[in-house]
């Protein structure tokens, strides 16, 4: 029986620990807060009125085959655990009526939104209507589109919206998308990449090239195959998945609306964090012992290979044959086992995230995920990012997209209410020109305010209903879950992230930080890959 030390209780960890076991390994893992899921965060707050719960990580689960494989692996099934409800809309879109820098408006009549009254949503399009009553808070400016994971409905609905060419563009888009997926899908999510080398010997064929474009970006792809400004927004919003900016980030990421369009979106009853708690019941099930409270500080690697990893109070190291690290790769390789040439390319850290938790009185008319855009899309990254190079510092952004996550759930609100989990995309907490420091005095409460104010001047405004407000910033990121700068998904990169491999024989990576990327399915496909790169002992 091999001895398995898993450093950190994320899902990435904790799925890892999970696999490992069922092989036969002995496995301990080692979390330094209180409570397991690492960004899959929770929060309850008790008030007069009753309990609201919110998730502060993910707001919905994409592929949720992937988890059902981790739970048939592992000898359970998910639906033993986990009460999945798929949701329609899977997203709701709320466009400004015009459109800023990088987005040109378009002058195409059939590209327009429709204002024929035999062409208004009816019940059984599932679409909102355009215009409402503000001081209701369901005001919606501009134009509002709900994704599904049907393409004929989906393209029915942009036609319905934006004109039949416009959903013709998009279709033409989702070919791309799908030879994208169907390319990732096979030669890269679920088998590792440890250099350049390994992915440029995949067998890609010539027409998976063809559609990956490897130098070309996501904005790039949007412009040659949209016409509509909208749709283009659309598109860019993918960036934000994997923490990068759509003018530099890979058109393979064309792959993320695919893989969400396709497959649906899903709900777990009761919130997302109940997904980490299956993921720790399983664990517990197969033996998996679970250390909160518990900080390693080091890694032993003597000679090159891992002999163990040494915990914060603790007098001798603890002994391991092998190592998984769920930590970001940053923290890994700067602090537990420090390796500088693994260090370049990880210092650009992704977007961070700047959160509103609120429990708001009445019904706000709101899907369970809603992106409220802002008219100037670029200006938002250029404040998120800004360019250190020129000195240009980055910044709160004055105009952001505003996510709104509203679970019709009545385990997570008391009735009567809803409860809020309100994101904008934000810069990095550091004292630096790439970053912003999100402790200074004033500046959380301040910039809330602002947030507040942008949902009410894009049609929702619930200042006037709120309960109570938590925030929540890229600093609290930092101390939560460990994540340098509070960036959600780590360092920015394209096709190629940190190996699942370490640099010391039986080191092992998994997590949003490393191969295949960020986000739940991606880090439970880490956990698959290093599971099957350790195999049994």
């Amino acid at each position: 029986m091999g001895r398995v030390v898993v450093i950190g209780a994320g899902v990435g960890g904790l799925a890892a620990a999970a696999r490992l076991a069922a092989l036969g390994h002995e496995v301990t893992v080692y979390e330094r807060s209180g409570v397991v899921g690492g960004k899959l965060g929770r929060y309850v707050r008790e008030t007069p009125v009753g309990t609201f719960r919110f998730d502060t990580g993910p707001s919905l689960l994409t592929l949720p085959q992937v988890f059902a494989d981790l739970f048939e692996a592992t000898g359970s099934k998910l639906d033993e655990y986990v009460d999945l409800t798929p949701l329609d809309p899977i997203v709701r879109h709320f466009f400004p009526p015009t459109t800023g820098s990088g987005l040109p408006p378009t002058t195409d009549p059939s590209l327009q939104p429709t204002t024929d009254p035999s062409l208004q949503p009816t019940t059984d399009s599932g679409l909102p209507p355009i215009g409402g009553d503000a001081a209701a808070g369901r005001a919606v400016p501009g134009t509002v589109l709900d994704s599904c994971a049907d393409p004929d409905v989906f393209a029915a609905r942009i036609a319905e919206r934006f004109g039949v060419e416009a959903a013709a563009d998009w279709r033409r888009l989702w070919r791309r998308a799908e030879r994208i997926w169907t390319a990732s899908w096979r030669d890269v999510l679920r088998r590792p990449v440890d250099s350049a080398r390994d992915l440029a010997r995949l067998s890609w064929r010539l027409g998976d090239l063809a559609a990956i474009a490897p130098g070309g970006t996501l904005r790039g792809l949007g412009r040659r195959y949209l016409r509509e400004p909208r749709l283009r927004m659309l598109l860019d919003r993918y960036a934000t998945y994997t923490g990068a900016d759509p003018r530099r980030a890979p058109a393979a990421l064309a792959a993320i609306p695919y893989a969400e369009l396709a497959f649906g979106g899903w709900y777990p009853r009761g919130g997302l964090g109940t997904l980490a708690d299956a993921l720790l019941s399983r664990c517990l099930d197969l033996g998996v012992v679970v250390a909160t409270g518990s900080t390693v500080t080091g890694i032993d690697a003597a000679g090159g290979r891992v002999h163990g990893v040494r915990l914060a109070g603790a007098v001798a190291p603890v002994p391991a044959d092998v190592v998984v690290a769920n930590t970001d790769a940053l923290t890994l390789y700067r602090d537990l086992l420090p390796t500088p040439d693994r260090l370049a390319g990880l210092t650009e850290r992704s977007l961070a995230g700047f959160v509103l938790l609120l429990g708001v009185r009445g019904d706000s008319g709101l899907a369970h995920h809603n992106v409220f855009f802002p008219t100037d899309y670029d200006a938002e990254f250029d404040a998120v990012f800004g360019d250190p190079g020129r000195g240009v510092p980055a910044r709160p952004v004055a105009d952001p997209t505003v996510f709104v996550s509203v679970p019709d759930d009545p385990l997570v609100r008391p009735a009567g209410h809803e409860a809020w989990f309100v994101l904008v995309n934000a810069p990095r907490q550091a004292r630096t020109l790439g970053g912003v420091d999100w402790r200074r005095p004033g500046l959380a409460d301040a910039y809330a305010d602002r947030v507040l104010a942008v949902l009410a001047e894009r049609g929702v405004d619930v200042r006037d209903r709120l309960v109570f407000r938590e925030l929540r910033t890229p600093a609290d990121l930092v101390g939560t879950a460990g994540a340098p700068g509070g960036a959600i998904h780590g360092s920015v990169g394209g096709l190629l992230r940190p190996a699942n491999r370490g640099p010391a024989r039986g080191l092992f990576l998994v997590g949003g930080s490393t191969h295949p990327g960020g986000g739940l399915p991606m880090v439970a496909l880490s956990a698959q890959i290093v599971a099957g790169e350790i195999g049994p002992p």
